[in-house]
């Protein structure tokens, strides 16, 4: 099962919306793990001791430190930027394509940009 974990900073109406529409979706916040204003590499780094995806709105920097972890040989867990004026309803059907066609192991060390 692929495992997420939501940004501080991702809108709550996406993860309202995945868990509507299937509660067994395995997702916490950056806020419930205790990583509430942590640094981005602090956060992938977490996530991938955890085997979570980062879901994140994060455009800017983001990006920056998860190459930078590909480049020093470090896990990367799978990322997933989604603008902030992506359409909800479209991010949350993709998300669910990506959650119910995706495995785990193909998607380390990958960044995908929503919508698809």
């Amino acid at each position: 099962m692929i495992k997420l974990l939501a940004d501080e900073n991702l809108d709550n109406t996406i993860i309202r919306g995945l868990l509507r529409r299937n509660p067994d979706i395995d997702i916490v916040r950056v806020q419930d793990v205790g990583l509430s204003g942590e640094d981005d590499p602090i956060v992938l780094e977490w996530a991938a001791a955890e085997g979570r995806i980062l879901l994140t709105h994060d455009v800017a920097t983001i990006t920056r430190y998860a190459y930078e972890r590909l480049a020093e040989n470090l896990a990367m867990p799978w990322v997933i930027e989604i603008p902030t004026n992506a359409p909800i309803g479209r991010v949350i059907e993709d998300l669910f394509m990506i959650l119910e066609c995706g495995m785990p192991k193909d998607l380390d060390g990958q960044i995908y940009y929503l919508p698809l």
